[in-house]
């Protein structure tokens, strides 16, 4: 079984669609939260997460946008974008994101999928010190999650701890790029794909990876897509120009 593994679209069409045409042959597509909030489609992303994802867990803005929470904790821009979200959302669309559950949920006989972490939907794990007790009491082997926006992964295999943060090479920013990390049987991983619709890494490409449960790897890619038409779009709905700026840079 091989599945596409994606999170943090963030209402981002045109890194969704890129995203698709980029993606090798997969079965199964895991949708790991915060679909919407940000991007000026939400109504079209979801509409795709509809017909082709076959696992969804909910993600903060999701909770957000849906009317599910408050937007007290979000910051001026976030919390703008979350409410132009709410008046554009169709009714059906909106509820279909207040169903989409809290994670996390069993996605494959090794894997569950998070949004924030395998303990706590809004928990970020950004270092090794944030990854060590999920690693510890998740109940499955991997743990896919997204909420940082920063592609890779935290491993334990015995004694061995590892930081995985996949490295492409400069010139090849306008190119479709691939890393690999190997999940055998016996260890344990949190695995973040990165996020489609706005990375924070530094790389403005959309992030996403296929799990392939027979060769037992994981495989982070990056492609590139239109930028400057998300950007537009953003621009056309009046919201924050914080949104379109930050597509370009990757932060």
């Amino acid at each position: 079984m091989r599945a596409l593994v994606v999170s943090d679209i963030h209402a981002n069409l045109h890194a969704l669609e890129a995203v698709l045409v980029a993606a090798p042959q997969f079965d199964q597509m895991w949708n790991l939260g915060d679909v919407v909030g940000y991007g000026a489609y939400p109504n079209e992303v979801i509409e795709l997460l509809r017909a082709m994802a076959t696992v969804n867990v909910r993600g903060n803005h999701d909770r957000v946008c849906s009317g599910i929470s408050s937007s007290m904790g979000f910051n001026p821009v976030a919390a703008a974008a979350a409410g132009w979200t709410r008046s554009e959302l169709r009714s059906d669309n909106r509820e279909w994101l207040r169903a989409v559950p809290m994670g996390p949920i069993q996605a494959s006989a090794r894997a569950m999928v998070a949004h924030g972490s395998p303990l706590h939907e809004d928990q970020y794990i950004s270092s090794m010190r944030d990854a060590w007790m999920p690693l510890q009491k998740m109940e499955t082997e991997i743990t896919f999650f997204g909420h940082t926006h920063v592609q890779g992964g935290f491993s334990q295999r015995h004694e061995e701890w590892e930081e995985s943060r996949p490295l492409y090479l400069e010139s090849s920013r306008d190119a479709v790029v691939q890393a690999t990390l190997d999940v055998p049987a016996g260890s344990r991983h949190l695995i973040n794909p990165g996020s489609v619709g706005q990375p924070r890494d530094g790389d403005w490409r959309a992030a996403f990876a296929i799990y392939d449960d027979v060769l037992e790897q994981v495989t982070f890619f990056r492609t590139p897509y239109d930028v400057a038409a998300a950007q537009a779009a953003i621009r056309k709905a009046r919201l924050p120009e914080r949104l379109a700026a930050r597509l370009r840079t990757g932060q």
